[in-house]
């Protein structure tokens, strides 16, 4: 058994009742899933977009529901040992990541006001332009 499916049964076993079912739950209770969808899952590096991207796949996988899946990172200017434990996760967990480089990071890198409001409206400018680039 590879260590990605070690992964996946166990969220769906031993994380059963505080992740997996609370997740399926919210997805029905609110729609936030229709025939057709399709969906872009942004991996930031941190173990909560890891987890999400891991919960999509499963619910994918069990075909309760026919929807389009995509994984997207952005690169807003990472050192290159942080963008590689990024690809390396994606690999270990079995999750086709698309990567983008940005300069956010050089942008933001002046500014004394508000540096993090700006940095993430411009992260999100980026994800809403690659998703619409994709096609989601």
């Amino acid at each position: 058994m590879e260590k990605y499916e070690e992964i996946e049964k166990g969220l769906v076993s031993n994380f059963r009742k505080n992740i997996w079912a609370k997740f399926v739950k919210g997805v029905i209770e609110y729609e936030m899933i229709q025939d057709g969808d399709k969906i872009a899952v942004c991996i930031s590096g941190g173990k909560d977009s890891f987890l999400m991207a891991k919960c999509f796949q499963e619910i994918k996988r069990h075909r309760k529901m026919n929807f389009d899946l995509e994984f997207i990172s952005m690169d807003p200017g990472y050192k290159k040992e942080n963008k590689e434990k990024i690809l390396e996760n994606a690999k270990l967990l079995n999750i086709p990541l698309t990567t983008f480089k940005t300069r956010i990071f050089d942008a933001v890198d002046n500014i004394s006001d508000h540096p993090c409001y700006i940095c993430a409206r411009m992260r999100r400018g980026y994800l809403y332009e690659k998703a619409k680039s994709l096609r989601l």
